[in-house]
């Protein structure tokens, strides 16, 4: 679900990156580190797969598991079967 508040940091950082790949320097920088990432993925390959595999697909197994929960049910009030109660005194 997108809500308002995660519509806003998606907002947020895109403004963010969009003034990072403005300079130069930082876009070389970025696309280097990602070109490096890359590399040391083919490098080592099927560990590397398998741990990005986890890092990306254990949170989100997480997150769907909190979305999907079932909601608790409310509590039972106590006092409510007093209020109807037809055998206290009143003065």
């Amino acid at each position: 679900m997108l809500t308002f508040a995660r519509m806003a940091y998606l907002g947020t950082i895109l403004f963010a990156l969009f003034f990072l790949f403005l300079s130069s320097k930082s876009r070389d920088f970025i696309l280097g580190a990602f070109s490096a990432a890359g590399d040391f993925m083919d490098k080592w390959a099927p560990y590397s797969y398998i741990v990005l595999a986890s890092v990306v697909l254990i949170p989100t197994l997480a997150a769907l598991v909190l979305i999907k929960w079932p909601q608790p049910p409310e509590p039972e009030n106590p006092m409510a079967r007093y209020k109807a109660a037809q055998d206290v005194l009143e003065d």
